[in-house]
């Protein structure tokens, strides 16, 4: 039987620059990208971007999105944040704002003790990145 896993799913206007858009600022690596047709430049209907055995979808925005999912830019204001769990905080936040992410918090130490930070991406989805798996 294989684990459970969870994954995230984010809508984008721009499906193709939140893709290279999550590369340069998350070193994530595109799984898998489905298009609208052949040609190398069609539209993206629906990408897997993985950072190590993590990943999350990227689908493009629409007002008759089936669930009702849109971008931030669409809504006023976010409805989840997308947590990372990972060792370098220091690096994974100069790599986020060399990409142009919005910085909401620097890197802080928590009171459970973490270190982390959180951004927005260029679409105002919120990302917290941090050393904290879950466990005291």
């Amino acid at each position: 039987m294989k684990p459970v896993q969870f994954t995230s799913a984010l809508r984008y206007r721009d499906p193709e620059a939140a893709i290279a858009w999550l590369i340069a600022a998350f070193g994530m690596r595109a799984h898998f990208v489905a298009r609208a047709g052949e040609a190398a430049d069609a539209p993206v209907v629906h990408a897997q971007m993985k950072l190590g055995d993590a990943m999350v979808f990227v689908g493009p925005d629409h007002e008759n999105d089936a669930y009702g999912m849109r971008t931030p830019l669409a809504l006023n204001g976010t409805n989840q944040c997308i947590c990372i769990a990972l060792e370098d905080v220091e690096g994974a936040f100069v790599r986020a704002t060399a990409a142009g992410a919005t910085v909401i918090t620097a890197p802080r130490d928590t009171p459970y003790g973490a270190r982390e930070f959180s951004v927005k991406d260029p679409e105002g989805h919120v990302w917290s990145i941090g050393n904290y798996w879950g466990e005291p």
